[in-house]
């Protein structure tokens, strides 16, 4: 069987979904690799490193499309809203398309993807199990968000993180408080414990507040109980607005104190809970930093404009999305690990399994002969059960 890598079409979108290291694997498991020219150059992967690796590289786009039979990207249409619509014309039926297709974010796109008659794995959908654990490019990708987003905020903050003792007296340490402890928010504790910063963090999920101690922080508790605070996949559950709204008022005050707030609460498929209103902001000392993880959909701070840096009250507000791409080298080589470890579970002695009984299998896969499968989509978008469908024919 062949895969096939495109370059990535999304503007500015330097990530490559394979690189060099792991093509010898896929080799092994009879699995070829074909390579849009110039596909892994944005992220430090040059077209000879893969050719080394026994690769290909076909010089047009089409001619990957044409030749593979599986198609491997990191931001495919979906979650690619920009340029991923001109891919869809050169799908074949039964093609396999594997990668960030963001599932929960428009039904008409994902109703294009499965009228294109390919079999969609979208990886957003990996159960967080410990045999899933290999293939989860989600939390690859929030590993990198979450130290990237530290070190933008250490950039944009006139002050530093470490305290220092010098001739001209003792500079005090930065206050770095997180909201959201997931694998994102983590990471972020863990750069800016090491970059010197008092760190804190707060989520609302109870079993958050060890990970958070081994990492030298302070788990900041707030006397509201969550209901439900995950779901059965490990994912953060929407709650009512009484539990936001108590949820600000206890927050306002350690808001107020940090020179910097780093907020990652994500509820998948869902606008992004206000933690952080207008009148939290107009506290925070000027020069104070919000680096906005969740701002893609609609932010955890009331004045994120998505893409965007605004400055509010002399606090910077920044809104990027895709910080992972902002590291392309380790995310493409996190991402291609995730990718082709789930290839070698797809494809066993050079053929296609596609074992409905396997939960990583029955998880990711989205659309198939030109239906969507998946049962957590049809749910998502009030689309009748498959079975009862399949009755009325």
């Amino acid at each position: 069987m062949i895969v096939g890598v495109p370059r990535e079409s999304f503007p500015g979108e330097l990530r490559v979904a394979l690189t060099p290291a792991v093509v010898p694997g896929l080799a092994k498991a009879g699995l070829e690799v074909v390579l849009e020219a110039g596909a892994g150059v944005g992220a430090g992967y040059p077209d000879a490193d893969y050719v080394s690796k026994g690769a290909k590289i076909l010089t047009q786009r089409a001619e990957v499309f044409r030749t593979a039979d599986i198609i491997v990207q990191v931001l495919c249409y979906g979650s690619n809203d920009k340029s991923g619509k001109g891919d869809l014309p050169l799908f074949r039926r039964d093609q396999i398309l594997i990668g960030f297709l963001r599932p929960l974010g428009s039904l008409e796109t994902v109703q294009e993807i499965a009228a294109a008659g390919v079999a969609s794995f979208s990886l957003e959908l990996m159960p967080r199990t410990t045999r899933a654990q290999s293939m989860d490019a989600l939390s690859s990708m929030g590993t990198i968000c979450g130290y990237k987003a530290v070190l933008i905020a250490a950039d944009t903050l006139p002050r530093i993180f470490p305290m220092l003792t010098t001739a001209a007296g003792t500079i005090t340490p930065g206050r770095v408080f997180i909201i959201g402890a997931g694998v994102t928010g983590l990471q972020a504790i863990a750069t800016a414990r090491r970059l010197g910063a008092v760190t804190s963090a707060y989520d609302m999920r109870p079993a958050a507040k060890e990970q958070v101690h081994s990492l030298g922080a302070r788990f900041v508790e707030l006397p509201i109980e969550a209901t439900d605070a995950q779901d059965a996949g490990g994912y953060a559950r929407a709650q009512g607005e009484d539990f936001y709204r108590r949820q600000r008022e206890l927050l306002a005050r350690v808001v107020a104190e940090s020179d910097v707030v780093i907020t990652a609460a994500v509820i998948p498929g869902q606008k992004s809970p206000v933690l952080v209103t207008r009148e939290m902001v107009a506290r925070m000392a000027p020069g104070s930093v919000i680096v906005d993880l969740a701002s893609e959909r609609g932010g955890n701070c009331e004045l994120t404009k998505t893409g965007e840096v605004v400055i509010e009250h002399g606090v910077s507000i920044i809104g990027w999305i895709n910080i992972a791409g902002r590291v392309p080298y380790h995310a493409s080589q996190l991402y291609g690990r995730n990718l082709s470890a789930f290839l070698l579970h797809l494809v066993q002695d050079g053929k296609l399994r596609l074992n409905l009984e396997d939960e990583i299998i029955r998880s990711t896969l989205v659309t198939r002969q030109g239906e969507i499968v998946n049962p957590r989509v049809r749910e998502f978008y009030s689309l009748p059960a498959l079975a009862a469908l399949q009755g009325g024919h």
